[in-house]
């Protein structure tokens, strides 16, 4: 490993569908500056430019030298991580996005999946910790996630690990945006909290009437973001409709469980941050689905530590790494 490398500052850079975020994160994960932009999301070559931005404007304040650049994105990259072959919420389409920034900002580069990235920075800095095997779960509108075992970021034999939302919970139930019916985010994620809701209010508009007086009576407004706000707010049905999400999510674990055995098991995403709302019912679940319960210890559920920040932080520390250990 060169010491020099592991030492310096890398530039972490989170690309979502509506904003380029970028952080300087020296080695004990600090985030030293910020910048950010819009992220045209129809345009390769306009995301390209948003990101060169972030990159030139941080180095240029920055001034000290920098490791190099790591890019974690939302979308199915290749096992090396050289090439999108699917990002939902931009224009990439089997991109060798790795060839093209280097290209372009012409400093070393780990691209890579942004939970992948997220999951890694829970590993080094957050809930995760010195972890023997860490699953990362997160919660947003759909369910991704990450795993590293023994201290090195698993990619798995086609790149895309983690795709936790899409193991199938329900035979025949809801359909999901990939195509197959009753996947497990479809109970257990922002989206399945708004959809049960909505669900409620269509079959017994009396018992959803606190929700619905929310929304003005529009019964597509009722989202998860919306029943989350009421059961803060002591809505009954809320507070129920959310145990039920913690339910399905204890189920998942329970699932995951059964395969990976996992040390800790480490929430994150835009749902996480409801906390013991979520993760109290999603460890009762798991006592009594994980299987050989009472004869076998289960994984530790946590809440993420790091937030919104973590997939930058995390791809940082990824650049810094490969540097490191000359990949």
């Amino acid at each position: 490993m060169s010491p020099d490398a592991a030492q310096l500052p890398a530039l972490g850079i989170d690309i979502g569908g509506t904003k380029v975020a970028g952080g300087v994160v020296a080695p004990d994960g600090t985030i030293l500056d910020t910048a950010r932009r819009a992220t045209p999301g129809k345009s390769v070559s306009k995301t390209e430019d948003s990101i060169a931005a972030v990159v030139d404007e941080l180095a240029e304040r920055h001034g000290a030298p920098l490791v190099g650049v790591g890019i974690g994105a939302a979308g199915w990259f290749d096992r090396t991580g050289d090439t999108v072959l699917f990002s939902p919420h931009l224009a990439w389409r089997n991109q060798e996005l790795r060839r093209d920034l280097g290209r372009r900002l012409r400093r070393p580069l780990w691209v890579g999946n942004d939970a992948d990235a997220a999951a890694w920075a829970e590993y080094r800095y957050g809930a995760g910790r010195e972890s023997s095997l860490m699953v990362m779960i997160t919660l947003g509108t759909g369910i991704g996630g990450g795993l590293v075992i023994d201290g090195r970021l698993q990619r798995g034999a086609h790149g895309v690990v983690g795709e936790w939302g899409h193991m199938r919970v329900v035979p025949d139930g809801r359909l999901c945006a990939c195509g197959n019916r009753g996947c497990w985010e479809q109970y257990a994620s922002g989206n399945a909290l708004g959809q049960t809701a909505r669900d409620v209010a269509t079959k017994s508009p009396a018992a959803a009437a606190s929700l619905l007086d929310r929304v003005g009576g529009d019964l597509s407004r009722i989202t998860g973001e919306v029943v989350a706000k009421a059961a803060a707010d002591g809505d009954p049905l809320a507070g129920e409709l959310l145990s039920e999400v913690g339910s399905w999510l204890g189920q998942g674990i329970a699932d995951i469980s059964a395969i990976l055995d996992p040390e800790v098991v480490v929430i994150g995403g835009g749902v996480s941050v409801l906390g013991e709302t979520v993760l109290g019912p999603a460890r009762e679940r798991l006592d009594r689905a994980l299987p050989g319960r009472g004869f076998r210890p289960g994984p530790r559920v946590v809440a993420a530590e790091l937030g919104a920040q973590a997939g930058l932080v995390g791809a940082a520390d990824l650049v810094r790494r490969a540097v490191s250990d000359g990949e």
